[in-house]
């Protein structure tokens, strides 16, 4: 199936109309029959993600990651290995455009519960050992708990920091793991230009 028929089929077992889908991430219900239709066959991870959340599964699903291969038989599994999508470069010091890559996948242990993955860019958070050139493991989560880290979208770039988020203010705090860059604060209806799109793991085990 391609990924706009798994929309389809997803949207339908949940009883969700074209236009409520769209309601739900911010686009009209032709855009929501034209990702159906495959007339746009390649869609941002910006996209991606709020689908998938929408419909209460996960971008690997949407994508045809996570269906078992019909030509291996169930009880020969030599490797428990499972394929990640690395969908482009995310910024780790100022935010960056986060250039989609197609076809590129990075094969690692199953047990890592992640999406998708992004290449780290900067050195902005060396102390939390997140270097240049890292394969991030991300699972895609529209929140994190305070303290974790996380890869925002603000406007139509995307960075990775650690999340604070102070209710009572609603004032949501970006910070780096270097002295070297400050952390940029949100309030009010700057809020609107920012969305988590995922918490950043590292390996089998979430970064400290």
């Amino acid at each position: 199936m391609t990924v706009g028929e798994r929309i389809k089929r997803r949207r339908k077992e949940l009883n969700i109309t074209a236009e409520e889908l769209g309601a739900l991430i911010g686009k009209d219900r032709s855009t929501i029959f034209r990702y159906e239709k495959g007339d746009i066959e390649k869609l941002p991870v910006d996209v991606l993600i709020p689908i998938a959340n929408a419909l209460k599964t996960t971008p690997a699903y949407l994508m045809g990651w996570e269906e078992p291969d019909p030509t291996i038989p169930d009880n020969f599994r030599p490797l428990s290995v499972k394929r990640f999508p690395l969908l482009g470069n995310v910024a780790c010091g100022e935010p960056i455009f986060a250039e989609e890559l197609h076809e590129v996948y990075v094969d690692e242990d199953d047990n890592i519960h992640a999406d998708f993955c992004l290449t780290a860019q900067g050195d902005s958070m060396i102390n939390a050992r997140i270097f240049e050139g890292d394969i991030l493991f991300i699972r895609s989560q529209p929140t994190v708990e305070n303290g974790e880290i996380a890869v925002v979208l603000i406007d139509d770039s995307a960075t990775v920091k650690r999340i604070y988020f102070d209710r009572e203010n609603k004032i949501l705090t970006l910070v780096p793991e270097n002295p070297l860059y400050k952390p940029t604060r949100f309030q009010g209806a700057e809020l609107d230009r920012v969305r988590i799109l995922g918490k950043v793991l590292s390996g089998k085990y979430d970064i400290e």
